[in-house]
């Protein structure tokens, strides 16, 4: 009789934000998201725009299997009862075709922005994030390049990654999520992106924002109890936010799949057939061992 594989419960959570999942890029780790959908479910779930890579697209048509796995399990968790919006980015600003027909995908609703009520009653504005970006808005040029370059680094990044994991070294400095996360922070400054934010919520009587964009996890106050959540990205740091019961929000990481690499210096040494000695010598050899 065949033994049965037990499956881990997935773990609940009232709400899920995700973004920067860039599906039609060879950056998107797909198969750990995948892997992360199916081993949580939620109430509500925000995809806070980027899903969809329209700039790769364009220009180079990418997909896998596990892309299409990516979207299967959304549309299973829309189908169970999860309710799911669609939050339009400006990797994926061909979806705003959709807010301004008033479209939706199957049981998919997609817009701009939404305001998300928490359970401990706080008013949170979801948008992407790229509202704030001063670059994307008045220089788009120099934003295709700057996501052109950060391909070609992240691809350099893998690739040294792939390197390590074949030596047993553990993965630390990122070069592409440094330069990544230290320009866009370098935008937000020059962007205002704080005082934008708290305008916004002190305009709108809100508590905070939820963003992607900046591929930069993260839950940080901005000013008078006014708080900026952000997503992260599944491109490289892999996260997500998660809100429970009593409406805490916080940073949750996917956990790597990876094969266990053993380092070179705990592997066992291969066995070295040993000469057969005489019955004297064994034996005077226990004597002195005991001894």
């Amino acid at each position: 009789m065949s033994r049965l594989k037990s499956v881990p419960a997935a773990q609940k959570h009232r709400t899920l934000w995700l973004s920067d999942l860039h599906l039609g890029s060879p950056g998107c780790k797909a198969r750990r998201l995948v892997k992360f959908l199916r081993q949580n479910d939620c109430e509500q779930l925000y995809l806070v725009g980027d899903i969809f890579d329209g700039w790769k697209l364009k220009n180079r048509f990418y997909w896998t299997p596990d892309h299409t796995r990516v979207i299967k399990a959304i549309l299973a968790k829309a189908r169970r009862g999860t309710r799911v919006y669609y939050l339009t980015g400006n990797h994926d600003d061909f979806m705003r075709q959709f807010v301004r027909n008033k479209l939706r995908l199957g049981r998919i609703r997609v817009m701009h922005e939404l305001v998300h009520t928490a359970a401990d009653g706080r008013k949170l504005l979801v948008q992407h994030g790229d509202q704030y970006d001063a670059v994307v808005r008045n220089l788009p040029g120099l934003a295709f390049a700057g996501d052109f370059a950060y391909e070609a680094l992240l691809s350099i990044s893998d690739r040294l990654g792939r390197l390590q994991d074949r030596f047993g070294i553990a993965r630390g400095f990122s070069l592409s999520a440094f330069l990544k996360t230290g320009v866009k922070g370098l935008v937000q400054y020059l962007s205002g992106f704080d005082e934008q934010v708290y305008y916004q919520c002190k305009r709108r009587g809100l508590n905070g924002v939820v963003c992607g964009h900046t591929h930069h996890a993260e839950v940080r106050q901005v000013r008078n109890g006014i708080v900026s959540y952000n997503c992260g990205d599944w491109v490289e740091s892999c996260t997500a936010l998660a809100e429970d019961a009593h409406g805490h929000i916080r940073v949750i990481h996917a956990l790597p799949d990876r094969p266990k690499i053993v380092p070179m210096q705990a592997r066992a040494p291969a066995r070295v057939p040993q000469p057969r000695l005489p019955a004297a010598a064994v034996a005077s050899n226990e004597v002195q061992t005991a001894a």
